[in-house]
């Protein structure tokens, strides 16, 4: 795959509104209206074009305006500013959030927060090669070498260690994993990327979108093939190639009338920070157990802090939320070391979770650190939080002069910690296939421009979130044939039998 550097290697910046955009004009589009008013969204009758008189008020013009200022939407912003085929560009960026807060974002040192992102090496390239990376404070960023996996019924388990594995650091180039960071460092990083610019997008944050909508044709230009952005300030953006980066629920999917298609788990994801005890004669690892209910994570931060993912029922999340915290810390505790029989009747006490465990713990066989992670010692106040999880698949990633990028275009169970890789990865594939655009003289919202990054992302985006799927509903099963054939798996991959193991483990270097 290309990288950056690829990109930045021609300085043209071509005219791109005429050729495209008379082939574009003359095709029959159905137009049609979308207002947004609180979560509702109704259509609006489709009406004919006609020529605005010359007293209408112009929307601004921009090149690209990008909906949503989460961190796909910023590392975009980010990405076509460090680009030098796109630096050039005129960028808006429309966030409904104040980004005031992370943009002054100053962490206590004995202090992480709950929403964690677990980055791979082709993530951390592409911010190295934005500069984001250099805004990244390193201190506060844990990568990992190694993950324990294993089943919550037969114990069966994938030990991934590249020190084990090659026999040292030496032996490989690349051997993390991946790098743990918390969302609001990475956004604030990726905000003092974007102030570093030469030519920097204008971030219009605490605005919403208050409806999208074709434009009209004037004396003086004709835009209606062009979305017109309307806000809750009353100012319009015209945009040559809209980008939705708002999220599941997104507005400019709505617009484009592309439908997403998927379903619910009925389950929640369980977030926490906690500290650990002294664990430095152990390797910071990653720790996943899957349990029919859900798979549950620890984590790896700086120092002695350690998040949780653990996902499970609704109601199992609600008790986890309801109990006082040293009982919550001692089923966290649970969740590694005792069977899965113990832990379901430990949803059920309301109190004295902290003995019942102690108990338990006492006349139970299990194995020590770092096989499971270091014992969790308290959980950081505030920091328990819950989502529900889904999975869901856009038709199509591009349309007339737009693109969906991120959670826009799919969302994943984040047992595997690849949502915010693949977004960043649409990233990639798209500001690559507009430089090709710009240089090839193409309009940047044309289909022949889009098309590439249509083809490049939506098969390996579907593979990825039917393999989680399948493994999510691989793993629910507490009893039948499938458990002991599902283990039998896992010893192959873990013998390293046919070379799997490495396989797997040089393509995470390799992302």
């Amino acid at each position: 795959m290309a990288t950056l550097t690829a990109l930045n290697s021609k300085n043209e910046y071509p005219n791109v509104t005429t050729t495209m955009r008379q082939y574009l004009l003359h095709q029959p589009v159905k137009r049609s209206v979308w207002t947004f008013r609180t979560s509702k969204i109704a259509r609006i009758a489709t009406a004919r074009r006609s020529f605005a008189s010359e007293a209408s008020s112009s929307p601004e013009v921009y090149d690209v305006v990008v909906v949503g200022g989460g961190p796909v939407g910023l590392t975009l912003a980010a990405s076509l500013g460090a680009a030098r085929t796109t630096s050039h560009l005129k960028v808006a960026l429309v966030e409904g959030m104040d980004l005031a807060p992370t943009r002054n974002w100053s962490p206590k040192s004995d202090y992480f927060a709950n929403r964690i992102v677990s980055l791979i090496p082709s993530t951390v390239r592409l911010l190295k090669e934005t500069g984001v990376w250099k805004h990244i404070r390193q201190d506060r960023v844990q990568p990992y070498e190694g993950m324990q996996v294993w089943d919550g019924m037969s114990g069966a388990r994938v030990e991934f260690d590249w020190n084990k594995l090659w026999g040292g650091k030496d032996a490989q180039t690349d051997t993390i994993i991946a790098h743990m960071v918390e969302n609001v460092h990475l956004s604030h990083g990726l905000l003092k990327a974007i102030e570093s610019l030469a030519v920097k997008p204008t971030i219009m944050d605490k605005t919403k979108v208050d409806r999208i909508e074709y434009g009209q044709m004037t004396e003086q230009s004709d835009m209606r093939d062009w979305p017109v952005v309307t806000l809750s300030t009353g100012q319009q953006l015209a945009a040559r190639l809209l980008i939705g980066a708002d999220g599941g629920n997104s507005p400019v999917r709505a617009f484009a009338g592309i439908e997403s298609r998927g379903w619910d788990y009925a389950r929640h994801s369980m977030v926490a920070t906690f500290k650990i005890e002294d664990d430095s004669a152990f390797p910071k690892f990653a720790y996943q157990r899957f349990l029919p209910s859900g798979p549950v994570a620890i984590l790896p931060l700086p120092g002695n802090f350690a998040n949780l993912a653990w996902s499970t029922t609704p109601e199992k999340v609600a008790h986890l939320k309801s109990l006082a915290p040293e009982d919550f810390v001692a089923m966290v505790n649970a969740a590694f070391r005792l069977s899965y029989t113990d832990i379901d009747y430990l949803h059920n006490l309301k109190s004295g979770v902290v003995d019942e465990v102690e108990w338990r713990e006492s006349v139970t066989k299990y194995p020590d650190p770092p096989q499971i992670p270091a014992r969790i010692v308290e959980v950081l106040e505030g920091t328990r939080a819950s989502f529900p999880l889904k999975m869901r698949h856009a038709d199509k990633y591009i349309g007339e002069r737009m693109a969906l990028i991120g959670d826009a275009a799919h969302t994943i169970h984040p047992m595997a910690g690849q949502g915010l890789n693949s977004g960043i990865g649409d990233v990639y594939s798209l500001v690559k296939s507009l430089a090709e655009g710009i240089r090839h003289g193409q309009d940047i919202g044309s289909p022949f421009t889009l098309e590439p990054y249509q083809a490049e992302r939506y098969l390996p985006n579907n593979a990825l979130l039917g393999f989680v799927d399948k493994l999510h509903t691989l793993y629910g099963f507490e009893s039948g044939p499938l458990v002991p054939l599902r283990s039998l798996g896992v010893e192959i991959i873990n013998r390293d039998w046919f070379g799997l193991k490495r396989f797997l483990m040089s393509q995470a270097a390799k992302s």
